[in-house]
């Protein structure tokens, strides 16, 4: 990641125009090739952005100073320097991801324990399926046999469905997975995330926490 903090204005040019005078601000260029750039409030939100895919070129000579970025849908960010306070490069290397909370935890446990939730025929493969960019909550598979990854998430938003696209394109790589298909679970799904899952061909459970644990501690157990 690099990061830079520069004196800088800031043109977007492409379904709109937006312009940011004069003031310093925080660049941040990603390994991903994203590009966004921060002032010191709104929390998290950048104040402009590219996505990837993306190109960045740095001018030289009499463009020297003005960094030109462009989408592939021929979208330019242009960012012109006055003053550069700070440039650095890190490495921050493989993300572990995130550590799911108690609830979202447990959840992933009740589900796996009582998988026939997610419909009749069910069968668990295991929890915590392990994959190049990290574990599925749950890989299982459905009545006619097809195999099934389950994302699961206290409140589902979209980056959650986002982050069970990338799963499921790793997954259906596999010849001996494929064809794999996504069930997207939270106790609370938004309205903008249910829609991106069921466009991406996902299915959308919503989970009742209180009733799975009532499941379970109504399940007859030896001591």
């Amino acid at each position: 990641m690099r990061l830079v903090i520069a004196r800088c204005s800031v043109d977007y040019a492409g379904r709109l125009t937006a312009h940011l005078p004069s003031a310093p601000r925080l660049i941040l260029v990603k390994a991903d090739g994203s590009v966004s750039i921060h002032a010191d409030d709104r929390a998290y939100k950048p104040l402009n952005w590219m996505s990837p895919p993306c190109t960045l070129k740095e001018g030289i000579g009499d463009d020297a100073g003005v960094w030109t970025v462009v989408n592939k849908a021929g979208e330019k960010l242009i960012i012109t320097m006055e003053e550069v306070l700070h440039d650095s490069s890190h490495e921050l290397g493989t993300d572990p991801g995130l550590i799911k909370d108690g609830v979202e935890a447990h959840l992933q446990e009740l589900l796996a324990d009582r998988i026939e939730t997610l419909g009749e025929g069910y069968t668990l493969i295991r929890r915590e399926y392990m994959t190049a960019i990290g574990p599925v909550d749950i890989l299982c598979r459905d009545a006619s046999g097809a195999t099934v990854a389950v994302e699961i998430k206290r409140r589902g938003e979209i980056d959650g469905v986002e982050q069970l696209t990338r799963y499921l394109e790793l997954l259906n790589r596999d010849p001996h997975l494929a064809p794999v298909r996504g069930v997207f679970a939270a106790q609370e799904i938004k309205p903008q995330a249910k829609v991106l899952a069921t466009d991406r061909g996902m299915d959308c459970v919503v989970l009742d926490y209180d009733a799975l644990r009532g499941i379970e501690d109504d399940k007859l157990r030896l001591f």
